[in-house]
């Protein structure tokens, strides 16, 4: 049963846990959770940033974390993302507020969107137009800080176990106390 528990549920998390570990892995992770996750329509940010993450091999949690951490600025950004949109396509501006559109959502989703749905289309226009900009910055800028930030390659690899024995730098199995003495 503790074979079966860590084939199905502990070595799957620790994959999720290490996967992308390398100091320009973690900066994308970073840029695509805190950028993609500020996209101003509410509830596709998800399904955005696990297909960028998906796309670009990066770690799932450091992308999520990041992108739900982001949530209260994207709902700030809503507006500002709007009022781009309106001057990228020269369309009017319309009266929103932040008190109004919360307002809007609780009587229905879909009634919100399809009354905000302009505002929705210029917001998504407004992303379009900064989005790419603020990805390169923010992208420059974590990898500049966390340029410092060197992995070891012990760090990196995962383990390999080998019926119950580490592996060795050859490849051989090794027994675990001999595999422990060695770390």
């Amino acid at each position: 049963m503790g074979n079966f528990l860590r084939r199905r549920l502990i070595d799957p998390i620790l994959t999720l846990l290490t996967q992308g570990v390398t100091a320009e892995k973690i900066a994308l992770s970073i840029t695509i959770g805190a950028i993609v996750g500020v996209f101003p329509v509410m509830g596709s940010t998800t399904i955005l940033c696990t297909a960028a993450a998906a796309a670009l091999r990066l770690n799932l949690i450091a992308v999520h974390t990041i992108h739900y951490a982001m949530t209260p600025v994207q709902i700030l950004l809503i507006i500002p993302f709007v009022r781009v949109g309106e001057w990228v396509v020269r369309a009017p501006r319309q009266p929103l507020s932040i008190s109004e559109s919360m307002a809007l959502i609780k009587q229905g989703a879909l009634h919100a969107a399809i009354v905000l749905w302009d505002a929705t289309w210029h917001a998504m226009v407004g992303w379009l137009l900064i989005g790419p900009l603020a990805i390169a910055l923010c992208y420059w800028l974590s990898r500049a800080l966390l340029g410092r930030i060197e992995l070891t390659p012990a760090a990196v690899a995962p383990t390999v176990v080998v019926n119950n024995a580490h592996a060795n730098a050859e490849g051989h199995a090794e027994a675990p106390s001999e595999a422990r003495s060695q770390a």
